[in-house]
């Protein structure tokens, strides 16, 4: 597998002029191409490792897959690198009866980057996605203390972040605040669609009563990513969108953000929260 961790040997260097050597950790970064048989569907960087669900999360959020009988198979297929070892960094998939094709002609072929899961679309209408699982306003309802724990449950269980210091993590949650599903990556949206993607393999989705906590902003992408896996809640610890505040009002979803400490901002269907 590639490397979720790299060691890299630098300087520190101190403002009164001492520099001294010393081994980093940073966190691995890689490109993974999913290929339906030959052809290549895209390619977006993130950490290696759970890469079968990352690229089942990010079949559910484009709308290809909305159970697991829809994913036959997936397996790691040619890519070397230099030295001609196997780098697992293209995966083929095998789509089942039921499953949405996409127009391969119409194929990602540029790099998708690990900040941004919908860089070089031209509008909102080329990547908002009809959800399959209608959200209940009388489902996901959570006490405020629950979901104020959650963030320090995220960040405790975090071990790539801890050794590293560079990494996103998004952690899926019951209602009781028990943390089902725990994933890391330099991107955020890879992290959601690794959460969603273990999801739906265990065949959990839709994930009606659970909540989607994640480390950094709520953004217009992992608020369609929560919608298309039936999550009803979405919090964060920093701020949200424009876009992210009113596709969560018209999917029925609860928006949180600035969830730090005490205090916890709610942006859309508030009720939820009690």
């Amino acid at each position: 597998m590639g490397r979720k961790i790299v060691r890299q040997r630098i300087i520190r260097a101190t403002a009164d002029g001492v520099r001294r050597p010393r081994d980093e950790r940073l966190a691995g970064e890689e490109p993974l191409e999913i290929r339906f048989g030959s052809t290549a569907f895209t390619t977006s960087m993130r950490t290696p490792g759970d890469d079968f669900d990352l690229v089942a999360g990010f079949l559910v959020a484009e709308g290809i897959v909305r159970s697991p009988e829809h994913l036959v198979s997936m397996r790691y297929c040619a890519g070397t690198d230099e030295q001609g070892n196997q780098t697992y960094n293209v995966i083929q998939v095998q789509l089942g009866f039921g499953a949405e094709v996409p127009d391969l002609s119409a194929a990602r072929n540029v790099v998708t980057s690990s900040a941004c899961g919908i860089c070089g679309t031209n509008s909102i209408d080329e990547v908002r996605k009809k959800s399959p699982h209608e959200l209940d306003l009388e489902s996901g309802r959570v006490e405020l203390g629950v979901l104020l724990g959650m963030p320090d449950t995220l960040r405790d269980a975090q071990k790539l972040f801890s050794s590293t210091g560079g990494v996103h993590a998004a952690g899926l949650f019951d209602l009781n605040g028990r943390l089902l599903i725990l994933r890391e990556d330099v991107g955020r949206h890879n992290a959601v669609d690794k959460v969603i993607g273990a999801a739906l393999r265990s065949g959990k989705l839709p994930l009606s009563d659970c909540v989607l906590q994640v480390s950094g902003r709520a953004s217009f992408e992992l608020v369609q990513k929560a919608a298309m896996a039936g999550i009803p809640v979405l919090t964060a610890v920093s701020a949200p969108s424009s876009l992210a505040v009113a596709l969560a009002e018209e999917s029925q979803m609860t928006l949180a953000a600035f969830s730090r400490g005490s205090s916890v901002n709610l942006y859309t269907h508030t009720d939820r929260i009690y």
